[in-house]
């Protein structure tokens, strides 16, 4: 296999993972969770999700071919916290993940090195893929955080618990001997 397509393997890979994030934090949510914001300053769960959403269509959709700041997408409209209810926001959360994960397996070892363009910038297949894979992962880490705070005591961990490291390395060297 040439790198290339390994590259595209693991990409694909690390934005699952990321989302798997999302997932496990949503899953652990209600209603009357997703609207919470700490302040005015502050996008709740709802709102990042829109963004991301948004981000994700805009930038994802005709991938190779178009600008991925789509002259449809309204940005600012993705700030108003305006999903009703958990469901909804589960549907708007898979849409983007499902536009980005069919661009992705579209996408060729030699798309790699071509251009696209994002907001009229110039920028590698690569470096784009990258760029989103780290903004993704910015506003996940948000939703995780915020799902820790909303939830307190009743957290279903992600990771490895709190003073668990140990046993979770020894379960893991036991793995892969």
């Amino acid at each position: 296999m040439r790198m290339e397509e390994e590259y595209l393997k693991i990409v694909q890979k690390r934005f699952q993972s990321v989302k798997e994030l999302g997932d496990k934090t949503i899953n652990q949510l209600a209603d009357k969770h997703i609207h919470w914001c700490l302040n005015e300053a502050s996008n709740s769960i709802a709102v990042i999700i829109k963004h991301l959403s948004g981000n994700m269509i805009s930038r994802w959709t005709d991938f190779l071919t178009s600008d991925g700041e789509k002259p449809a997408r309204n940005r600012d409209l993705e700030f108003e916290d305006t999903i009703g209810s958990i469901q909804e926001l589960r549907e708007v959360w898979e849409e983007g993940w499902s536009v980005l994960f069919q661009a992705l397996h579209e996408l060729e070892g030699e798309d790699l090195l071509k251009n696209i363009l994002i907001r009229s910038e110039g920028h590698l297949v690569i470096d784009a893929i990258e760029r989103q894979l780290a903004h993704y992962a910015y506003h996940i880490g948000q939703i995780v955080y915020i799902g820790k705070q909303i939830k307190g005591e009743d957290w279903e961990t992600l990771s490895i618990p709190k003073g668990k490291s140990a046993a979770y390395l020894e379960q893991m060297e036991r793995k892969y001997r």
